[in-house]
């Protein structure tokens, strides 16, 4: 995977691969000095005592040295384990307990450390490294074990995902299947590095193709990131629906030299895709993927998804919408699946054999959310198969719901859920955020003029901020169930 990824520093080595950027200068890092750091830090790897196999802990902020540790690792056949830097010491011990790292290497001093005896580096002391000698690039089985990253954790508890090096193959097909990436690109990312998103959209790929990461400065806000993007001349920009929502709400510039943003994550709202369009002139493209497989499903310059659609399987990817063991008709509700052979499917997660095999369905797996598959192949996503609501013995999706009151000049965030009022009574309920306040009575005429009266939502909730996980990902479950504990209904 690392030799992958790195092959054009010795094609183009003078090239910038990477630049942090900030509204008055940028740190560069040309391709040469990207693959001299990352296979220096092997050294270091080695040089500490670790050896192949052994899992490294990353507890780093968004800066160079989290991809140098990243790649480091991999390129000696070592698995690092990217992590989020927000979360406390209580949820990254229960994690390391899961992975059990031979080493943690750590950033500021505000970022948590796992309770126990784990050998921690700092980041002081790993940037000592760029000046060893570079090591080697072990070579090896490409279904190997690559690196470890967590699910988001919506169902209760993260689980941890093992990726392969052959994973780096798969994500060559969003090159045109989404990106319409090319070598003269400039991708600016607004993710966090720990987020496969991140990581593979803003890092991997353009560095893949030999193009240019543009990676925000800390402390820059979703308001700086207009202005970040036209003065560094970022070509294409790629980011969660949430962040889309928090640039829209200031001005934009003009941007000449952008071609089109990327989303993923999460459905985007239209009314958040549209505002993106009135503001840029340009065209947001969706995909879907999950932790456990790379994205699969996507619109792209050459082929636009559909209106409210996600998009198609990408060339070379096998999809399939599946219900009670086989594949349902066209236009109809059932679960996203992908085909076992996906290069980019996960070997497994680490240590939970059973939990694997729940996941499929023969040669299937399951994704666990739900879609329809349209007469010319478009996929239409219709939420977490745990989120669908039920209105009088019809299934609703949350995010018809959702995009409809959206539609509502006052609302600015909305998130559809199905609440239990009795035993065996469940309601739609809708929480909103609002920049006035909202008679229930009007958002109920509102809602009858724009849904079929069984998916029109029963109780109506303002709320300040709608929670979201630390990839900002939207939290029904939370909602719910925090509304039925305030309710008397758990």
């Amino acid at each position: 995977m690392a030799a992958a990824i790195l092959a054009h520093a010795n094609e183009t080595p003078d090239k910038i691969a990477l630049s942090v950027v900030s509204l008055s200068k940028s740190q560069r890092w040309s391709y040469a000095r990207l693959k001299s750091a990352v296979l220096a830090a092997g050294t270091g790897f080695l040089q500490a005592g670790l050896s192949a196999d052994d899992r490294i802990m990353l507890r780093l902020d968004n800066t160079p040295d989290f991809p140098i540790a990243f790649l480091g690792a991999i390129a000696i056949g070592m698995i690092p384990i990217p992590t989020s830097p927000q979360l406390t010491a209580p949820e990254i011990t229960k994690l390391a307990a899961k992975t059990n790292p031979k080493l943690i290497i750590v950033g500021s001093a505000q970022i948590a450390l796992p309770n126990g005896d784990w050998p921690v580096i700092d980041v002081t002391t790993f940037r000592t490294w760029e000046d060893l000698p570079e090591a080697d690039i072990v070579l090896g089985d490409p279904n190997r074990p690559a690196y470890i990253i967590f699910t988001s954790g919506t169902g209760g508890t993260p689980r941890a995902v093992v990726h392969a090096h052959r994973a780096i193959w798969a994500r060559r097909m969003m090159w045109r299947g989404w990106y319409d990436l090319k070598q003269s690109d400039r991708i600016l990312h607004a993710g966090a590095f720990n987020w496969t998103f991140t990581l593979g959209t803003g890092l991997m790929d353009p560095w893949s193709i030999g193009a240019t990461a543009l990676i925000p400065a800390p402390g820059i806000t979703p308001q700086e990131l207009p202005l970040l993007l036209k003065r560094h001349d970022a070509t294409l920009f790629a980011a969660a629906p949430g962040v889309y929502r928090q640039m829209l709400r200031g001005t934009f510039p003009t941007l000449p030299k952008l071609r089109h943003g990327l989303s993923a994550g999460e459905k985007m709202h239209e009314k958040t895709r549209q505002a993106w369009i009135n503001a840029t002139g340009t065209a947001v493209h969706e995909a879907y993927g999950m932790s456990e497989c790379s994205t699969f499903i996507s619109g792209s310059p050459d082929r636009p998804a559909p209106s409210a659609s996600l998009g198609y399987a990408q060339d070379g990817r096998r999809i399939s919408i599946r219900e009670s063991g086989k594949a349902v008709p066209l236009n109809e509700h059932g679960m996203i699946a992908v085909h076992r052979s996906d290069l980019g499917l996960m070997i497994g997660y680490l240590d939970d054999e059973e939990a694997m095999n729940d996941k499929f369905e023969g040669e299937w797996f399951l994704t666990g959310d739900l879609g329809v598959m349209g007469e010319d192949g478009a996929i239409t996503y219709a939420g977490r198969a745990d989120d669908m609501m039920n209105a009088g013995g019809f299934r609703v999706s949350p995010l018809e719901v959702e995009n409809a009151m959206l539609e509502h000049a006052a609302i600015s965030e909305v998130a559809a859920c199905e609440l239990t009022v009795n035993e065996g009574v469940g309601i739609i309920g809708l929480f909103y955020k609002a920049h006035k306040a909202i008679d229930s009575a009007e958002l109920e005429e509102f809602a009858r003029t724009r849904l079929a009266r069984y998916k029109v939502p029963r109780a109506y909730i303002a709320v300040d901020q709608l929670p979201r996980g630390t990839n900002n990902k939207l939290l029904r479950r939370k909602l719910r169930q925090d509304w039925e504990s305030q309710n008397g209904q758990t």
